[in-house]
């Protein structure tokens, strides 16, 4: 996914009034899934387009949207990669993410 496919997805939720969330990481320290930038969007539904690095992390800033969703007011959200079970593969990150959740409010054109 490419950010110009990205941003007409956030056009096109915004157009029909879908009731959805963008999350952005905004830094990261350490070993972490995707880099900072990366962005998904959450649905009312559970639903998403893109993704911020799966697994639990993802999980968190998932259930976060929720509210954000709920309230419409923008929210900052750490995802501590660094706790949690550590898996004979060693699939854990070991990182930190910050991350910005924020409504996608419905556009009204005249």
């Amino acid at each position: 996914m490419n950010n110009i496919d990205f941003y007409k997805k956030v056009m096109s939720v915004q157009n029909e009034g879908i009731k959805a969330a963008v999350a952005t990481i905004i830094g990261t320290k350490g070993s972490t899934p995707r880099r900072t930038g990366a962005k998904m969007i959450i649905f009312a539904d559970g639903e998403i387009y893109g993704t911020i690095g799966g697994g639990c992390g993802e999980g968190e800033v998932i259930e976060k949207s929720f509210s954000v969703m709920d309230q419409g007011i923008p929210a900052q959200h750490q995802v501590d990669l660094t706790e949690g079970l550590f898996y004979e593969d060693g699939g854990i990150c070991g990182g930190i993410m910050d991350v910005f959740i924020e409504p996608i409010h419905q556009i009204n054109i005249l």
